[in-house]
């Protein structure tokens, strides 16, 4: 239903016009004009109160946080609307752009992660040629609209307020992993924790240590600067090119993906996933690496080859591995990256934080009502 007042109520957020008796033909007409919205979702509070407070747009949303929206449904949804706010489950391709028709100008994704949006079709799915958001209406010569508009459909996207929550949880699975907590837990409860041994559950730690950052952002050097108190000795990083601006805040060096390799005790993964990055995380990379290394991934599940990497930890190529993320998610219980004591594998968490959460679901909907008037998003995916 359109933003139901059930909804309201229970997700405790307050529409700008009320939805029961007593309105007026004014606000009936302004209630019809409102662009359409579907929200794949239900997202964060913040986020849906001020999409009902913008008195912009009416909108329909999955309500439910559990269980991701069946994909007939979703194509359903989506026809004729304007924008659309999802999450990292559903997939934003052909099939979707095409059920939901030439009304769609603004797709605004609550996540930093891009890889389930089809940037080739949102490109060259052009929503209104030669619109002018200014005059409202058709122009001949569209300068506005190709400044803001390059082509296709717009996309907000969710960075930055991210980067403290992910920071924080890639520090605590580092930890987790290379000191072995889950294993130790495990024998605290199933009565393995006997009497004093010199080398049981001895694990790797950070002091004195060189840690490796593939992919070097904002989440990279959050980490880093998280890790400084632990008396890290040297930081080094790879990337596709040198990014001295963002290495001399946490003075690490820029290396080949191969020294990266050789050189880490703690290589942590924080590239995006691309073409160019799929799997990158493989039997070349784990084969170069320490056997005492530690390898940590709160990315993407795609840029490793997982069966690699089980057979790297296997065989004690590595010495273990921290995973927040994986191909598929959730990655099946059956999978043998789940037999395997030396792998911390967590449910996809790192931005899980009530502040997070919350300032990604309003930086969503800041981003999709900008988008529906034609100005500058707080954050765009430059196409």
């Amino acid at each position: 239903m359109w933003c139901s007042r059930m909804a309201l109520h229970r997700l405790q957020r307050v529409a700008a016009v009320p939805l029961t008796g007593g309105l007026t033909s004014g606000a009936l007409r302004k209630m019809s004009t409102l662009q359409r919205v579907y929200v794949t979702r239900q997202i964060p509070p913040e986020g849906l109160r001020i999409l009902c407070e913008s008195g912009q747009v009416k909108f329909d949303l999955w309500d439910s946080d559990d269980v991701p929206v069946p994909r007939d449904e979703l194509l359903q949804r989506v026809k004729g609307v304007d924008g659309l706010v999802c999450v990292l489950t559903e997939k934003i391709d052909a099939e979707l752009l095409d059920a939901a028709g030439p009304n769609l100008k603004v797709v605004s994704t609550m996540s930093v992660g891009f890889d389930h949006l089809s940037l080739e079709e949102l490109k060259k799915r052009c929503f209104s040629p030669f619109y002018s958001f200014y005059t409202r209406q058709r122009c001949v010569a569209c300068v506005d609209c190709v400044f803001f508009f390059p082509r296709g459909i717009r996309v907000g996207y969710t960075p930055d307020v991210l980067t403290d929550s992910v920071a924080e949880l890639t520090v605590a699975l580092l930890l987790t992993t290379s000191r072995r907590l889950i294993e130790a837990t495990h024998e605290a409860k199933t009565g393995g924790w006997g009497t004093w041994r010199t080398l049981w559950l001895c694990g790797h730690e950070l002091a004195n240590s060189t840690v490796g950052i593939l992919g070097l952002g904002r989440i990279g050097v959050a980490i880093a600067e998280r890790l400084v108190p632990f008396k890290v000795k040297k930081f080094i990083y790879a990337d596709v090119a040198p990014r001295p601006e963002l290495a001399g805040l946490i003075d690490a060096e820029y290396v080949s993906f191969d020294q990266l390799a050789e050189r880490s005790d703690f290589l942590t993964v924080c590239c995006a996933l691309t073409p160019e990055t799929k799997e990158i995380c493989n039997k070349n990379l784990f084969s170069k690496m320490k056997d005492t290394s530690i390898f940590i991934n709160t990315s993407r599940g795609g840029v490793v080859n997982q069966e690699d990497l089980y057979e790297a930890l296997l065989t004690g190529q590595i010495a273990g591995a921290g995973l927040d993320v994986t191909v598929p998610e959730p990655l099946p219980t059956d999978h043998p990256l789940f037999t395997l004591k030396n792998c911390v594998i967590l449910p996809h968490i790192a931005s899980a934080s009530y502040t997070t959460r919350n300032a990604m679901s309003a930086l969503a909907a800041n981003n999709l009502l900008l988008g529906l008037q034609g100005e500058r998003m707080v954050k765009e995916l430059k196409m």
